[in-house]
Parts: C-alpha cells; sequence; structure tokens
C-alpha cells in the first residue's frame, strides 16, 4: 500500500498539490487518506511530501513542520489565500485509474 501511495505522491509536478484524499484514491485505496500521512512519515528528501495538504488545501502539519510546508510550497509558486492554497490554480488531477 505505501509504495503505491509514495508512488503517487511522486506524480505531482512542481508548482502543484493534491490532498491527502485525491493521493490515496489514485494510489487505488479511496477512504485511506490517513494512510497516505503514514505513508509520508519519514520520507524527506525522497518525495515532494510538501505537496500533499489537507481536504481545501489547507496546511495540516503543526507548528514549525507547517512552516516548512508553506515555504516550500510559496518557493514553487503556489499561491495561498485566507490561509489556504488556491486549489483552482494549483490543484492536481490524477488520471483516472482503469478498472482491473
Amino acid at each position: 500500500m505505501f509504495a503505491e501511495i509514495r508512488s503517487a505522491v511522486r506524480k505531482i509536478p512542481q508548482g502543484k498539490v493534491s490532498t491527502y484524499g485525491a493521493v490515496a484514491k489514485a494510489a487505488g485505496f479511496p477512504g485511506n487518506a490517513r494512510r497516505v500521512a503514514w505513508a509520508l512519515r519519514n520520507t524527506e528528501g525522497k518525495l515532494p511530501w510538501h505537496r500533499v495538504l489537507g481536504a481545501g488545501g489547507k496546511i495540516l502539519l503543526p507548528r514549525q513542520a507547517g512552516a516548512e510546508q508553506r515555504l516550500r510550497l510559496e518557493s514553487e509558486g503556489v499561491a495561498f489565500r485566507g490561509g489556504k492554497v488556491d486549489m483552482k490554480r494549483h490543484e492536481f488531477r490524477f488520471r483516472q485509474r482503469q478498472a482491473r
């Protein structure tokens, strides 16, 4: 499961973001947004973890980690509106998975 989730996260291009729920669905595990958070633990430097957000574009990480996430996103040109990412401009839409 974690391998599929990490593979989905790698597809999010610079300057774009996705949500935990959308990543879970793209990886083939709809309804498992919390598993996405677990899959991203201890992957700093290996995955673009900062491109994954809560529903509506909200940064869910506390304090310093949340500040770092925002800084990384802003350095990629991601715009914020009212404390959340402007999802209309920056949301990455995964391709629909083919039925097996």
